[in-house]
């Protein structure tokens, strides 16, 4: 095809193909595994090249060995940690999303109650341990207990602040039609509510392993059913210093499993709806 007696040449541009580890996703994911490789190596190297004794850092290598050594060990505590963790967990999450649909639905229940969960919140469990294992003769519902005090707050403030943040619009509309308060609160108020509920789980998540582990160092339970805490008290009275970095590493990972854990459930829950995971 020509124009005034030039040629027109159509040129149909290729899209530019961006290289892998430019991309923003696979740069953000890459990122923090970057971080840590960095830092485990120059851990590994300050250890080697320091001699330092093991007693006092072992290196990452010494860690995962011991790690293997004894793993049968280590394991069967981090089941007794995980089921008091999951336990206090639960019974936090009924008990806090409860109190919060209470809270908003009667705001002198939420006068009377609410400075005694800001009570329970700020109070350390490690004052309050002692004599919840004295009142609870079981000791795993005394350790549930403990974990669920410090898991509690997070669930019921969040939850109890989704519930109040709504469009008054919409609130207005619902009166209108003369809705129930059972419809508002089912059809409106929930799923308003939803991403502050997960953000408060994504909190209570790491609250329970963090109070489960507490509770086993004040309680101080031995034998078949101890947990990760009763393994590290025992390897500091050891000073098998490995072993008890080796428990720390299994705590770690659980608390970033769940905190995962929470996070995928949000997005499941959200995606395609919400603005946070859109």
């Amino acid at each position: 095809m020509s124009i005034d007696g030039a040629s027109k040449v159509e040129v149909t541009a290729k899209p530019t193909r961006v290289p892998l580890l430019r991309r923003p996703g696979v740069a953000r994911a890459l990122a923090p595994w970057c971080v840590g490789l960095v830092m485990l190596v120059v851990w590994q190297a300050w250890c080697t090249l320091g001699a330092v004794p093991a007693y006092l850092v072992p290196s990452p290598l010494a860690i995962v060995q011991q790690l293997v050594i004894d793993w049968p060990l280590l394991f069967a505590s981090l089941l007794a940690t995980l089921k008091i963790t999951l336990l206090a967990f639960a019974v936090a999450t009924v008990l806090g999303v409860a109190i919060a649909v209470l809270f908003v639905q009667s705001p002198l229940l939420e006068a009377s109650l609410f400075p005694y969960a800001i009570l329970l919140q700020v109070t350390p469990v490690v004052a309050i341990a002692p004599l919840i294992i004295i009142w609870v003769k079981d000791t795993t519902m005394a350790l549930v207990v403990c974990a669920m005090l410090v898991a509690l707050f997070p669930v019921i403030s969040n939850t109890a602040l989704g519930l109040r943040s709504v469009n008054p619009g919409l609130i207005n509309l619902f009166r209108i039609h003369r809705a129930s308060r059972w419809d508002t609160l089912v059809r409106l108020r929930i799923p308003s509510a939803l991403p502050y509920f997960f953000g408060g789980l994504r909190i209570s998540s790491g609250l329970s392993l963090i109070g489960a582990v507490v509770a086993e160092f004040v309680a101080g339970t031995g034998g078949s059913g101890a947990g990760l805490a009763y393994q590290i008290l025992q390897a500091g009275f050891q000073l098998n210093i490995p072993r008890l970095f080796a428990a720390l590493l299994l705590i770690t990972v659980t608390g970033v499993v769940l905190f995962g854990l929470t996070v995928w459930l949000s997005r499941v829950c959200l995606r395609g709806w919400h603005e946070s995971e859109l």
